[in-house]
């Protein structure tokens, strides 16, 4: 293929669909993703990569991917979470894989109470919350279990994101009632609020629940604020985009800071076998902290 006939492709394709996503620039992007965020694109994900990536050019005006790049050299951590966000799917729900809130309300939340009446805290961190609605499903049954018990233990969720936007919703708590199909009647009367005007056909969640939740932006592979301990991590589909080394590095991390038999949950399609000697395996993608 001559050299001019490469051309009028490359301007065909850019009219037609934007500017294409060269070599250099994705081999960057490849690099910039993988040391910032830990995920490794393959060769297959250039397509997505582009038509993903397209709207960041818009919102920032730019005319080609290499003023992109350049946009993250000159500030990287100002657009490292619009990147994550737009090459990532966040899929959640409320009550997603019941099994591990049944496990909460049945087992984990009785005897932490119950342990810690005397003082001590409780904490729960959401790690890639997304929107919102996996802390919010946590605090339900945890501001449940409070009442049940007539509990005064200081107890709070920690839910962290790398997104702005999937933050920001978070922040809103404002839900279609589409999005609400997990969330029993009983609960949506009590934890959601009836949206009226601009609101109309959603639901805000009730400021119990927003009490119990902090919200706060972190990039997993960044050094983290926090010092724990937890009672529990729920660490569910975020993991499927990173690496072994990058997943054993990052389960490591989780075990410095659970307590000594404290539990980290994962999504249903990932495992941490062969991945960590800190944690035994007790039940479906829930893992519990080895005591030494």
């Amino acid at each position: 293929m001559s050299t001019a006939t490469v051309s009028d492709f490359h301007a065909a394709m850019t009219s037609a669909g934007g500017p294409l996503l060269g070599d250099v620039e994705f081999q960057f992007l490849r690099d910039f993703v993988y040391k910032q965020c830990g995920i490794a694109l393959s060769e297959q994900k250039r397509q997505l990569v582009q038509g993903r990536l397209l709207r960041r050019l818009r919102a920032l005006g730019l005319k080609d991917f290499a003023g992109y790049c350049e946009v993250l050299r000159r500030d990287p951590e100002g657009e490292l979470g619009e990147l994550a966000s737009a090459i990532s799917t966040n899929v959640t729900s409320f009550f997603r894989e019941m099994h591990h809130y049944d496990l909460l309300v049945g087992e984990l939340l009785p005897r932490w109470l119950e342990a810690k009446k005397h003082g001590g805290r409780l904490r729960i961190w959401s790690a890639g919350c997304a929107t919102g609605e996996e802390p919010y499903a946590l605090a339900m049954v945890l501001a449940e279990a409070l009442e049940r018990t007539g509990s005064k233990v200081d107890a709070r969720i920690l839910a962290t994101d790398l997104s702005p936007q999937a933050l920001e919703h978070a922040r809103g708590g404002v839900y279609t009632l589409e999005r609400m199909g997990g969330i029993s009647d009983e609960r949506r009367r009590r934890w959601f609020l009836r949206g009226e005007g601009r609101y109309e056909g959603a639901a805000c969640v009730h400021p119990r629940l927003r009490e119990l939740v902090t919200i706060q932006p972190l990039n997993l592979l960044h050094d983290w604020p926090m010092h724990g301990p937890f009672d529990a991590i729920f660490c569910r589909n975020v993991v499927i985009y990173f690496d072994k080394p990058t997943k054993q590095r990052l389960f490591d991390r989780y075990a410095g800071l659970l307590e000594p038999g404290g539990y980290l949950f994962l999504g249903h399609s990932e495992s941490m076998y062969g991945l960590s000697d800190s944690f035994e395996l007790v039940g479906r993608t829930v893992y519990k902290k080895k005591v030494s």
